[in-house]
């Protein structure tokens, strides 16, 4: 019985998924028998996670500051985005719920972002950020000993860096993705049906797999959405997609981005980030790009 259960939810999950070849003959298949149709599918919260903060007193764990720049700081400029973010999308897309990961300067922990998604049973995580490149190392002539130079090495900024750049979970960390959607997803479809999840039944694998291949390939599909947006329509040079080891990607069973919204360590896009121009407009790039991804993902037809 609960086998067959599992069945109808990989079914109904894998019609959420862009139709290959190995599975088009299988899909038809779970949809003359499944009640669970692709369109049924609604994006209903979005998490939205500031970047960094203030460390509270008495903290322990894992807490930064994030970069600095001449006269701003990276914590600060991702609140103000993501605040105005959380109202936008609230304002334009109707029905859709938004949680924010911080609301203050006080700095959360990276595993509780990653909780505080999964609790609110988040269907895709955007944490926002500021870049920053680490200080060019150099030897200068500090003088001259015995008729030679005397060197010595110093750092000076590197303020090269222009632009935006969107990051998606490294595989490397395929394993806690994995585990992150054994806990918060596969329990609760498991609870549905009735004992507790077996680790080895071979239909509750095959469950976690679908999981994380539609958030490995929805993640993409979101990053790429959102960077089109911000190099099209706003003209800002960006350094594409990539892939990284950031604990709150992947510990967030749900499709999730982070964007490097630009270098904060470069005067020119400081001054953006830290402007009501700039801010608007990095939230109305990131804004279309959720509005076409959601026609996108709730569109999907067998």
């Amino acid at each position: 019985m609960k086998n067959r259960a599992l069945k109808r939810l990989i079914c109904g999950l894998s019609l959420l998924l862009v139709s290959s070849p190995l599975f088009s003959h299988a899909l038809k298949r779970c949809l003359s028998k499944d009640t669970v149709v692709a369109n049924n599918y609604k994006i209903k919260t979005i998490i939205v996670d500031a970047g960094h903060g203030v460390r509270p007193p008495g903290a322990r764990g894992n807490f930064s500051p994030g970069a600095p720049g001449s006269y701003s700081f990276e914590r600060d400029v991702t609140l103000a985005i993501a605040l105005k973010l959380q109202k936008e999308i609230e304002k334009e897309m109707a029905g859709v719920n938004v949680v924010l990961t911080r609301k203050t300067e006080e700095d959360v922990a990276w595993q509780r972002r990653a909780d505080i998604a999964n609790e609110n049973k988040g269907d895709l995580f955007i944490s926002l950020h500021c870049n920053s490149l680490a200080p060019r190392r150099i030897r200068e002539v500090i003088g001259h000993k015995h008729h030679k130079p005397v060197y010595r090495t110093v750092e000076i900024p590197n303020r090269s860096g222009k632009g935006v750049l969107m990051l998606v979970y490294g595989t490397w960390r395929t394993h806690e993705e994995e585990n992150a959607i054994k806990e918060n997803r596969i329990q609760d479809d498991i609870d549905t049906i009735s004992g507790a999840p077996d680790p080895n039944d071979p239909a509750a694998m095959i469950l976690t797999n679908e999981y994380k291949r539609k958030y490995r390939k929805h993640s993409i599909q979101l990053a790429e959405l959102i960077n089109n947006e911000f190099v099209e329509t706003d003209g800002r040079p960006s350094e594409g997609i990539r892939e990284q080891g950031v604990l709150v990607l992947c510990h967030s069973a749900m499709p999730a981005v982070l964007v490097e919204t630009g270098y904060i360590n470069n005067p020119d896009d400081e001054a953006y980030l830290n402007s009501e121009k700039g801010q608007e407009e990095i939230v109305a790039s990131i804004i279309r790009a959720l509005k076409s991804y959601k026609e996108q993902v709730e569109s999907v037809s067998p």
